[in-house]
Formats: C-alpha cells, structure tokens, sequence
C-alpha cells in the first residue's frame, strides 16, 4: 500500500503536457524527416529561411530571456522588448517571466537542490528531464522587477496560444515564399524547434561538464568554444556565472558571442543603452584569484622540499599583482573624470604616462607570473 502511495505522489510530481508535448515533436520529427528526405530535396531557400529562424528565435532568447530580462544586463525600448517575445514564444521555450524566474533560481542555487536544473542530480536531468516535473509556482520577489511590465504579464498570460500562432505563422511563411508547405512543417518548424531545444539545453547541461574554469571552481559551469558556437555565444559559462551581470558572455574580441554582437549594434542604432560590462582589471583579479588557489592545490599534492618558498613566491605574485590592478583601475577612473576638463591638460597627460608605465610593468609582472605558474602546474605529483 504504501509503496502505492510512493508511486502516485511521483507520478502526480510529473507534468504530463511537457512529456507529452516534447516526446511527440520528437517522434513527430523523427517520422516525418526521412519521409520528406525520401519523396524530396529540400530547397536551398527552405534551408536559408529554416536557419534564419532558428538563428532568430535563439537570440530572442539569448539576448532578450537571458541577459535583458534575466539578468538585466542592458536596457532597450517595448519596440525591441515585443520583438524578443515575439520570437521567444516562436522559441517554445516558456514565458519570458517563467524562464527568467527559473533561470534567477537557478543562479542563487546552482548546484544545490533549489536549482531547478542542477546538473548534480545528473547530465539528462540539466539537460532536459527537469521539464517533465511540475514547476514550482513563479515567486512574485523573484521577478519583482519584471511582473510590473504590462508587455511581459500578457506574454505570460497567453503564452500557449502566442507560442501556437507565432509558429503557424512563420510555417506558412516559409511555406508561402518557397511553395513547399510540407517542407516548412518538418524544417522550419520541428527541425527547428528540435536544435534550438537542444541547443539551449546544452547551457544547462554540456556547459557544466566539458570544458575550463578560469574564473572560478565553486560553481560547475565550464567555459567551452566549441559549445559557444552551439548556443548563440553562451559557451563562456564559467565567465557567465562569476559575472552574470556582464551583457557579454565571450569577452575576447575572437570569442563567438553573437549576442554580444547584437546587443553592441542596438546600442550603436540607439535601441540600447546602459551595457553592463566587466573592466578587464576586474576580470584579470579574479583569474589571479582563481589561479592562485589552483597553484596551491597543486602545491600540496607536490613533494618538494622548496613548497614552503614556492607558496611564498605565489602569495608574493597574486599580492603584487592585484595591486598594481587596482592601482591601474584607480589611475583609470581618473583620467576618464579628468580628460574632458581643459584646465587640467598636464594632469592628464601626467596620468597619462603612468597609466602606460603601469601597464608596461604589469605585463612583464604578468610574463613571469605565466612562467611559474607552468613550472609549478608540472610538477610531479608526491608518491602514495
């Protein structure tokens, strides 16, 4: 009996329209696929509009869920935030409120029971087993900021037939400009709805398992090149989750981050305003930081008789560095108080030349720092 009762409280837990809903698209597609490869090929302009969207709804979802509604990270006007939504309902993927509620829970709990999508209860449980279980109701302090807004309560009030019109819509579009309508179902809408599922579940899953963590150890997310170019530029997830307030995600000018991209030429065509983004001196500390505590991890997995001095020289190196970074960050923040005053030309010139010497100084601090951080990295690891 009360095994029964065990088996009725899980199976009650379970959110049969999200089972039912992701396992038939999924079998749907799987049909039907080989069937149209097999009866047709697929035009190269079915192709282009089908990637088009998928590009589209993914970065209404990276740019507008994640780091517009989510995080904050940036700010635009209704125009810019209807688009989002738009294309964010064409996502499937929940209403902006609902996602950005579980993604901040997400933030305030990673790896702990309260994530919603905590990759410690498994890969396929981040990836996408989470959404067969019922959701939690939206905690109105969470999205405190966001339940105001007249344009996000609508979306999430009629979510389900937005998310249904939007998708026909864009299927009989596609279907329209390429007269293949059967075309547009499989690849403009369940090939696309399947890889922008996956794609955006990788962040949650893949981006806490396989790659580095140069900015911070307490947390699972990995920084990951290969998966950035998956998920619309969110494979920095190490760097997401030590600054998630940084509108960037890839801070390196070669890093793929099309969001970023995006969020730069609105603000450029005066639809976005107030980014939000690390200073490198900031970024450089804590790697140092990071650094540091790796080096003596290392050190005491080492016998050497030189540790003691070797944890010495570390201590001296992160001291000296993150010194001469927040000397630097001070100089900065003058020269761009002081630049625009006319009066103070010397001055400026002045800080000018010790901002230089500073970075001069820094860079070969930092050459060295490199040099025996690989030394202590190799060293061979003390016998059982």
């Amino acid at each position: 009996m009360q095994k029964k009762v065990e088996q009725m409280n899980k199976t009650s837990k379970l959110c049969w329209s999200n089972i039912l809903f992701l396992g038939g698209y999924h079998l749907l597609l799987l049909i039907l696929l080989p069937t149209y490869l097999f009866f047709y090929t697929p035009s190269g302009t079915l192709l282009l509009l089908s990637f088009i969207l998928l590009y589209t709804t993914g970065l209404a979802i990276t740019a507008g869920y994640h780091r517009l509604f989510s995080h904050s990270t940036y700010k635009t006007n209704k125009f810019i935030e209807s688009i989002y939504l738009f294309f964010g309902s064409m996502a499937t993927q929940g209403s902006a409120l609902r996602w950005s509620h579980d993604h901040r829970i997400h933030h305030a709990h990673i790896d702990k029971d309260e994530d919603p999508y905590t990759v410690k209860r498994g890969f396929w449980h981040a990836h996408f087993i989470w959404l067969f279980k019922k959701q939690n109701p939206i905690k109105e302090k969470v999205v405190a900021d966001l339940v105001k807004d007249p344009i996000l309560a609508f979306q999430h009030k009629h979510f389900n037939i937005l998310m249904v019109v939007t998708n026909i819509l864009a299927t009989l579009f596609i279907g329209w400009v390429t007269n293949d309508y059967f075309g547009a179902l499989v690849f403009g809408w369940l090939l696309r709805q399947f890889l922008l599922h996956h794609f955006t579940w990788f962040i949650n899953s893949l981006a806490h398992y396989w790659g580095h963590q140069n900015y911070s150890t307490e947390h699972s997310a990995v920084d990951n090149y290969i998966i950035s170019l998956l998920t619309f530029g969110e494979g920095y997830h190490n760097y997401h989750h030590t600054f998630a307030y940084d509108y960037r995600n890839g801070i390196r000018w070669y890093h793929f981050d099309p969001t970023k991209w995006l969020i730069w030429s609105l603000s450029k065509l005066g639809l976005a305003r107030d980014l939000k983004r690390v200073s490198d001196t900031r970024i450089a500390e804590q790697m140092i930081k990071e650094h540091k505590r790796a080096l003596l991890e290392k050190l005491q997995e080492t016998f050497t008789e030189k540790r003691e001095d070797l944890e010495e020289k570390v201590a001296y190196f992160t001291e000296t560095l993150i010194e001469k970074l927040s000397k630097l960050n001070i100089l900065i923040q003058q020269y761009k108080s002081s630049k625009k005053l006319a009066d103070k030309a010397d001055y400026v010139k002045d800080l000018l030349g010790e901002i230089s010497e500073l970075k001069k100084s820094l860079r070969k601090e930092w050459r060295a720092w490199k040099d025996f951080s690989k030394f202590v990295m190799n060293l061979q690891p003390a016998l059982a």
